[in-house]
């Protein structure tokens, strides 16, 4: 910090307590003083409470009795802790808590305390605003505070003085005008903690830097160009060695079937097993042979998207200079204007209001504009929802030359590498015809695309918002007969919200469309935009659904085309397409391309030679009872008593679910038998309990969804994956009664010929999550023993056996078997 800045004089305190409730006593205080950007003086004294010690607070803190025993009473400290404060700003992380203990154990001893209150919690929130949590632990980790012993006073006093020194830093390297932006809403911080802005601001550079623009009062990053990309050798090996990466034998095979087949008229499919660098053997060898096409990857998840964007995409453009862009629909982005609006009017919630202050700051950050990199949004999600981009970018528009969808487009129209997700391709090329034009399409785990189809083709809205746009066109219009076929669309559609929930009434749901089609017909589609697109000519399958949040229940109506839309019918036959898949035949009847719509004249199939990890396991629990005959609170039991007996190993373990309702209930039981885990939908997305899972913040994870094909754990040496339940369809699920129909028709059995292999290649996927380096060591247990117990067992024992060894086990031997395997690994 500039010599020459003059600040109050900041008490940094950290206490140490004998619990956190209303009758806690202080065993411990930690003081550091800054001012003017400097540590002045520490201060540190342990205090006789004149009680014994809880053993979670000595295991927290390594605090013992016998120490306190020989410490001093706070009344002999008093006045020296008060001599230090009285002047002071009293800052603290959390400072409700250190502050109003201080104060009242002073205010018993005689001295009233009444200095300002700071809380860093809040301060890094809004100026460290794409950090995942904000606990001292963690920005330690982030921001390379110093904190080697937490959980005492004084090492934590000491880390958040750091804290506040790098707040206190980031605050001067903000431009003024975006600090004077923030400092308008810095009122509704807690307490006093806008003192620090206000006081800073004065200071803060009013020139702008090189790679900052203004518009209006908004101040944001210029993107980053590569001015020209590198060539790449024509070497796979030399390419590998400029990454700084080991050479793989498997994925230089894989790299050169992709190289063989670049000049291909045919769609290319090749199936590679995990853990293999895919996405680094299909990039170099066609940026090293064909340096001016435009390849663009589709990933099945936005999580695999971040994650490759992250890894391999960031270090292409770091080394070769290449034009990286993460490509997102409109919904991902801010929309300025919204932003601005918001500025300008006064909200008194104050968590909005703190909000508005990290957006601010994040513009000066972000070169995307993408929303997901903020992940504070769960606190008050409806405001970023407020924020999002709608798609389009009107010439009236205050930001138009700066908006961060259209920069995204753009980008998308120049950048040699573009990495989107697979439900995006499909909307994109539809509205863009141009954008696979001459380019090099790599699907990777294309094996995902049927259902991305599915979805696609299906639409969804609201019963609610469509009765209020019935009801508003009913209040606008003047004529009496359009107003009496209003009157009867709204009956029709409340009608099917009635409906929701009950079984049986296909026939209603049928006669209800039927005649809202002929109200619409008669209104005239443009007048309820909403309702013709859910009752567009296409669809012919429509269904009810509803969502439940703690606070309403959402009722859907549905709609769905029953004839397949195939993939082939949607890429223009200028682009060069790869199918990157773990599997390509499905069954002997059934592969991947026939589902995406190719025939055999259309495609080459390539399958790369399958090794058996030596470093993996499976046990098949052999005793528990049948899944089907346990009721939702003893399934939930079992699967929380068998991840309690795996907790004993010590291991980080993943619980894979197939239902989010399973999931729920055992984090609850967890939580009311004080296991500490991490939990999707509880906890946060998948990408964010990921993160903090590798982190070590917990050694459980429940997952579901992406966690089952679209999340990877390179990071752990040694991990435990439990699978609560065959990864089998729901068989209400529209799509796969749709399936079953194609099927039957062209005469093949939906449950041998595609269900059975679909499932057997997710509990494949899932097991090969835990396999992504030389190495590691992984324990797979399957909690449904419908694998010894049934007929179609035997192919999925198959199947694991030319993964990994697979063995039959007990419960109460399942503990000892792991240990053993792990035990072999780490010698």
């Amino acid at each position: 910090m500039v010599q020459e800045i003059r600040t109050k004089k900041y008490a940094i305190v950290d206490l140490e307590a004998t619990s956190a409730g209303v009758d806690a006593q202080i065993i411990q205080v930690g003081i550091v003083l800054v001012q003017d950007g400097r540590i002045l003086q520490t201060y540190e004294t342990d205090v006789n409470p004149h009680e014994k010690l809880t053993p979670h607070i000595k295991q927290l803190t390594g605090i013992t009795d016998s120490q306190l025993a020989k410490a001093p009473d706070f009344s002999q400290v008093a006045r020296e802790i008060y001599e230090l404060l009285k002047d002071a700003v009293f800052v603290a992380h959390n400072v409700k808590f250190d502050a109003n203990l201080l104060a009242e154990s002073l205010f018993l001893e005689g001295f009233e305390l009444r200095t300002p209150r700071v809380d860093t919690v809040e301060l890094s929130q809004v100026f460290f605003p794409t950090l995942d949590r904000y606990n001292l632990g963690y920005l330690a980790e982030e921001l390379e505070l110093n904190l080697t012993a937490a959980h005492t006073a004084i090492a934590d006093a000491m880390a958040t003085a750091q804290l506040f020194l790098k707040i206190q830093e980031k605050i001067l390297s903000l431009p003024q005008v975006t600090l004077a932006k923030i400092n308008q809403y810095a009122d509704h911080l807690v307490y006093e903690s806008s003192q620090v802005i206000t006081e800073l601001l004065p200071y803060a550079p009013v020139k702008l830097d090189e790679n900052l623009e203004r518009i209006m009062d908004l101040v944001l990053r210029k993107p980053t160009y590569y001015a020209k990309a590198r060539h790449l050798a024509k070497e796979f090996e030399h390419n590998l060695a400029l990454l700084d990466l080991e050479n793989r034998p498997q994925q230089a095979e894989f790299a050169n079937l992709v190289s063989e087949h670049l000049t291909d008229t045919q769609v290319n499919f090749i199936q590679g097993q995990a853990g293999i660098g895919k996405t680094y053997g299909y990039l170099l060898p066609i940026l090293a042979q064909d340096p001016q096409k435009k390849v663009v990857i589709a990933t099945p998840t936005k999580i695999l998207q971040d994650q490759m964007l992250q890894t391999e995409v960031r270090q292409l453009g770091k080394v070769f200079h290449i034009n990286c862009h993460s490509l997102k629909g409109y919904e991902n982005y801010i929309k300025l204007d919204r932003f601005w609006a918001t500025l300008e009017r006064e909200d008194d919630n104050r968590l909005v209001n703190r909000y508005k202050m990290l957006v601010l700051v994040w513009l000066t950050e972000t070169e995307t504009g993408d929303l997901d990199e903020i992940k504070q949004k769960n606190g008050y999600a409806s405001y970023f929802d407020e924020l999002r981009h709608d798609g389009q970018n009107l010439k009236t528009s205050l930001f138009r030359d700066v908006d961060f969808w259209q920069r995204s487009y753009d980008l998308a129209q120049v950048s040699q590498v573009i990495i989107t997700n697979q439900a995006y391709l499909l909307t994109r090329i539809v509205d863009d015809k141009s954008f696979l034009e001459d380019a090099i399409l790599i699907v990777d785990e294309a094996q995902k695309m049927p259902s991305q189809l599915e979805n696609f083709s299906r639409r969804r809205a609201r019963l609610t918002s469509l009765v209020s746009d019935v009801e508003v066109l009913y209040r606008q219009s003047p004529d009496l007969l359009t107003r009496r076929i209003l009157e009867n669309t709204s009956f029709h559609l409340e009608q099917l919200a009635d409906l929701v929930g009950k079984s049986g009434r296909q026939a209603q749901i049928d006669r209800s469309i039927l005649q809202l089609r002929q109200d619409l017909q008669e209104i005239g589609s443009h007048h309820l935009p909403r309702l013709a697109e859910v009752l567009a000519p296409q669809f012919d399958d429509f269904w009810l659904t509803q969502e439940s949040t703690e606070e309403k229940r959402i009722r859907f109506l549905n709609a769905a085309s029953l004839d397949f839309l195939f993939f082939k019918d949607l890429i223009p036959t200028s682009t060069k397409v790869f199918c990157i898949s773990a599997t390509l035949t499905i069954s002997r009847r059934v592969n991947l391309a026939q589902l995406l719509g190719y025939t055999e004249e259309d495609v080459t199939f390539d399958q790369m030679p399958q090794s058996k990890q030596e470093h993996q396991k499976v046990w098949i629990l052999s005793d528990i009872p049948e899944l089907q005959e346990l009721t939702p609170q003893r399934y939930a039991n079992l699967i929380t008593q068998e991840i309690v007996r795996l907790s004993r190993l010590g291991r980080p373990t993943l619980v894979l679910f197939n239902a989010n309702q399973n999931l729920q209930a055992v984090s609850t039981l967890l939580n009311e038998n004080g296991i500490n885990h991490l939990a999707q939908h509880g906890h946060g997305t998948a990408a964010n309990i990921r993160k903090r899972f590798e982190r070590g913040e917990s050694k459980i994870l429940l997952g579901s969804g992406a966690f089952w094909e679209g999340v990877d754990f390179a990071n752990q040496d040694q991990m435990l994956v439990l699978v609560t339940r065959l990864p089998f369809d729901n068989p209400q699920d529209k799509f796969v009664q749709k399936i079953n129909r194609y099927l039957r028709e062209s005469g093949r059995r939906p449950f041998e010929d595609y269900h059975l292999p679909l499932t057997i290649l997710k509990l494949k996927q899932a097991i090969g999550r835990t396999s992504r380096k030389p190495l590691q060591s992984s324990a797979i247990v399957l909690l449904d023993n419908r694998i010894l117990t049934k007929n179609y067992g035997k192919a999925f024992r198959d199947m694991l056996e030319t993964v990994c060894e697979v063995e039959a086990i007990r419960t109460k031997d399942v503990v000892q078997g792991i240990q053993e395997h792990f035990k072999i690994e780490e010698k």
